[in-house]
């Protein structure tokens, strides 16, 4: 069909019938650009035509009229839908997609030049894509929905292309951090929800209501209780409802394959707020994309499940001792047997994407390619597991997970009989159901080859009869099967009683018909057409089979990704010669030999050793001061003791000679910062804010490491926040802390503060040079080298010259005046100043508790506002 479809619609894109049909198509479409399809091409119009044109950087024309002025649109080839689509995905816009629900010979059929019916079959957003090309195979792309409910913020995700469901709930300020460490594509909350996150897509508030989404739930699963798959409190419901609601406005009514929802305890998996997880590069860099960050520095698994799952490892390191060991034991057990390791990492390298397949099918969107890729996947898996099970010595995690393969040989048997060995993608042309599945198939496909062979048999004997060697018989959509001669030679066929009849003249052809091509084309075409249509009902048919054993085939597929993560981590940590963490529940962090994963894999590119470094922190020393020169590792050394504490905790082992780590329930890096200037914060002002946020959240299970504290400001100031910040994780947090710093004058607090325990790494000048020697020593530094790190940035001699004059000035003055930090030595401790505050507020406190309010009169009321009143103001004298 051409793209104006002049046949189809009388008229292009000023017909008056068909612009009223778009406009009606574009109401329903929910602010979505619209995918208005015209025969071979998807077209937009107006607004979405211009938006659209932009960002593909595609031509905007204008073609006929609507209220008087030209209608702006331009067009995309649906073969090639999926590239466009994706860029306009990526941009942040929504697509509908308006296909033809019928054919023009139907349309004819209701009278003259008919309409022909179109209507939204789909909306494309960034959190719904099942289609490979849209998707990184190797990333999870979550949809969450967001709501508050019975005092809690509820949230659930799903990953539609994978079935993946899982809910939670949190305290609103938690909710930043689990938005954070879900990464969720696109987010949907209610409508009327104020402190709903900026970016979320806006959804009526009754989508979210919380009787409604159990009742769906139970329907959706074909339960009578949810108490099998957990316990959920309204949160949680409304949340969940809010997303299927979502799933069905996309789906236009159909909601993908779901596995039962999976309730997540916050307190199961350790908390990391959000500025941590960039300032670590957990999952990203700072640059925003995987590489350089610390999953691609470990990620060695060999399939899309797998690197999946790592990823959501990753993200949500665990607290529960027994679960951490389980997986360590997990990983131990294959790192401890290369042979074995290579030979099960080589078995599920040649496996298909086994849950994204089902994804497609379960959608409607999948083909016969994907239900082959479900065949070898089933049939590997099967064959995966007989291997494990033979095996001694199985850690328990591994005897769980072979628990979780379905017995599928039923559907691997009907799949095997069923389908040819490389199916199509597209269903469309038929051709994938294998021969003998279907006796009458068979017949239909024979009775169609005979013809073909018999159109052969014309061909040759038309050349004969006519003495026209150039004759060819050929076909197309239009015209069907047609005798095609060049034009020098078609005056012969075009006389009386040839047995031809003139179809189409071309420049350089012309195009005949005979009676007897006709009715075997007949043939051909009447047996094609009846075996594309069985075709189709088998797909129909198996896809239907594939749908019923979905949950079996999703925990499958998520055995398969435990096993190959399991792997992959031992693949690791044989690598790097990375060692198993012994975990405790003691407020412990003792590593030997630690290194930054990350740092260390692009030094060994460069056949550069790194230096590594010990870490003890325990009650006596919870608290490290680190001092020494720029450059010369500090924040290396804190971000590779963060990094492996995560990496312990999510199972896996560690880049060290040794460790013994306590459990960490929250994990705070305050380490570099910009400005954010779309919230008006400079960088210090950004710097504050996540340091309140680790002295209000911080417990003695925490880690924390911070880097710098203060410097954004003036040297008193940042000093006095330093010193200020330093005492209160001592005295309050008690956490485990390493706290980096150029205030020298803060070792003085190593004689207060009794878990203070004073590092520095160190520098050597050498022949005027400065050279870093990154290694980690007991006590402070003697001095910051600032000027030689200067010098070493290329700052020009006379400018570094002058600054060491300066320098000297400003020595012997701080020396005349006791230093910077002079009177600090007189200060009252951090907690004696907090209990006098305290002090000052009890008689106001101790008033107000006494007071009876029922048995108050008007008058006695009054009396005690003038009492309080005069307490307030004595505690602000105070």
């Amino acid at each position: 069909m051409a793209r104006d479809e002049p046949d189809e619609d009388g008229a292009v894109a000023g017909a008056t019938p068909m612009m009223a049909q778009y406009l009606s198509l574009k109401r329903q479409a929910d602010g979505c650009l619209l995918f208005y399809r015209m025969g071979d091409f998807y077209e937009l119009f107006f607004d979405d035509a211009r938006i659209a044109a932009a960002c593909l950087d595609i031509a905007l024309t204008a073609r006929g009229e609507h209220d008087g002025e030209k209608v702006p649109m331009c067009g995309v080839p649906v073969h090639a839908a999926d590239a466009y689509l994706a860029r306009l995905i990526r941009a942040g816009n929504r697509v509908a997609i308006a296909e033809q629900v019928e054919s023009p010979a139907e349309a004819k059929k209701r009278g003259g030049k008919s309409l022909v019916r179109r209507d939204i079959v789909r909306i494309v957003t960034a959190g719904t894509l099942t289609e490979e090309s849209l998707l990184d195979a190797r990333s999870a792309n979550w949809l969450a929905a967001a709501c508050p409910a019975g005092g809690e913020i509820g949230l659930a995700w799903a990953d539609i292309s994978t079935g993946q469901f899982c809910v939670t709930s949190v305290a609103e300020a938690a909710l930043e951090a689990e938005l954070a460490r879900i990464g969720a594509a696109e987010l949907v909350s209610p409508e009327d929800w104020d402190g709903a996150p900026v970016d979320a897509a806006r959804r009526a508030r009754a989508d979210f209501d919380s009787i409604r989404a159990e009742a769906q739930l139970k329907q959706l699963f074909g339960v009578a209780t949810l108490d099998g798959f957990g316990r959920f409190g309204r949160a949680d419901l409304a949340a969940a409802g809010g997303l299927i609601a979502y799933l069905e406005a996309v789906g236009r009514g159909s909601i993908p394959h779901l596995a039962p929802p999976q309730k997540i305890e916050p307190q199961d998996v350790m908390a990391i707020d959000p500025a941590t997880r960039e300032s670590l590069e957990i999952a990203r860099s700072s640059a925003g994309a995987r590489g350089g960050s610390l999953l691609d520095c470990i990620d060695r698994t060999v399939t899309g499940g797998g690197a999946r799952l790592l990823g959501t490892d990753l993200s949500a390191p665990l607290t529960r001792r027994e679960t951490i060991e389980e997986r360590l034991d997990f990983v131990a057990w294959f790192e401890r047997d290369p042979l074995l390791r290579e030979r099960v990492r080589d078995t599920l390298k040649r496996l298909p994407d086994v849950e994204r397949a089902l994804g497609r099918v379960a959608a409607g969107r999948g083909g016969p390619r994907d239900l082959a890729q479900l065949r070898a996947g089933l049939e590997g898996a099967a064959e995966l597991k007989r291997s494990l099970q033979a095996m001694a010595d199985r850690p328990s995690l591994l005897d769980d997970t072979l628990g979780r393969f379905g017995a599928h040989g039923t559907l691997t048997d009907l799949l095997s009989r069923a389908l040819v060995a490389e199916p199509p993608v597209d269903s469309a042309a038929g051709g994938f159901i294998a021969q003998g599945y279907d006796a009458a198939l068979d017949e239909l496909r024979s009775t169609a080859g005979d013809g073909r062979r018999a159109i052969a048999a014309l061909e040759a004997r038309y050349r004969e009869t006519t003495g026209i060697q150039a004759l060819k018989i050929r076909h197309n959509n239009v015209l069907g099967f047609h005798i095609e001669v060049p034009a020098r030679h078609a005056d012969a066929l075009m006389k009386e009683g040839s047995g031809f009849t003139h179809r189409q003249t071309l420049a350089g052809v012309v195009r005949f018909n005979a009676a007897d091509l006709h009715e075997q084309a007949l043939r051909v075409t009447q047996a094609g057409d009846h075996a594309i249509a069985a075709e189709a009902a088998h797909f129909e048919e198996l896809c239907g089979q594939v749908i019923v054993e979905a949950a079996a085939i999703s925990q499958t597929a998520t055995a398969l990704a435990r096993i190959d993560v399991a792997a992959a981590l031992a693949e690791r940590a044989a690598e790097g010669g990375w060692t198993r963490p012994l975990m405790t529940d003691e407020p412990l962090f003792d590593v030997k030999g630690g290194r930054h994963p990350v740092v260390e894999q692009a030094l060994k590119r460069d056949r550069q050793p790194f230096v590594a470094n010990d870490c003890r922190l325990e009650e006596a020393s919870r608290l490290w001061l680190v001092t020494g020169p720029n450059m010369g590792g500090k924040s290396t050394f804190l971000r590779q003791n963060a990094l492996i504490a995560i990496l312990a905790q999510a199972g896996g082992f560690v880049p060290a000679d040794s460790a013994r780590i306590g459990i960490v329930d929250r994990l705070f890096s305050r380490v570099g910062a910009s400005d954010n200037l779309a919230q008006g914060r400079s960088t210090f002002m950004v710097e504050m804010v996540e340091t309140a946020a680790i002295l209000a959240q911080a417990t003695p299970r925490s880690f924390v490491i911070l880097d710098e504290v203060g410097r954004g400001t003036s040297t008193y100031d940042g000093l006095a926040i330093a010193w200020a910040v330093l005492e209160a994780i001592h005295d309050m947090s008690r956490s485990r802390c390493l706290f980096a710093t150029h205030y020298h004058e803060l070792t003085r607090l190593a004689e207060r503060l009794d878990a203070l325990s004073l590092h520095h790494v160190r520098a050597r000048e050498w022949k005027g040079d400065l050279v870093f020697l990154h290694e980690l020593a007991d006590g402070p530094a003697d001095r910051s080298y600032g000027l030689a790190v200067a010098k070493l940035a290329g700052l020009p001699p006379q400018v570094v010259a002058r600054a060491r004059e300066v320098l000297k000035r400003l020595e012997a003055g701080r020396q005349a005046s006791g230093g910077l930090a002079a009177g600090l030595d007189e200060l009252p401790l951090f907690a004696a100043q907090v209990k006098v505050e305290d002090d000052d507020r009890d008689a106001l406190r101790e008033r107000i508790a006494a007071i009876q309010p029922d048995a108050v009169t008007p008058r006695e009321a009054l009396d005690l506002i003038y009492e309080l009143k005069r307490l307030a103001a004595d505690d602000c004298r105070h």
